[in-house]
């Protein structure tokens, strides 16, 4: 089983259409499958 590094959460805002409706949206981190020293790590695709 991958071991977790990053504590990093999904970024949460708003889209906004041309009449200005709000409609809620959640932007994921990019999690990667690394393997450092052979122990397989996810982490953002950034600190990878």
């Amino acid at each position: 089983m991958a071991k977790k590094v990053s504590n990093k959460k999904p970024l949460f805002g708003n889209n906004r259409s041309h009449a200005l409706n709000a409609t809620p949206k959640k932007q994921k981190v990019n999690m990667q499958k690394v393997t450092l020293n052979g122990v397989t790590v996810i982490m953002s695709a950034k600190e990878a």
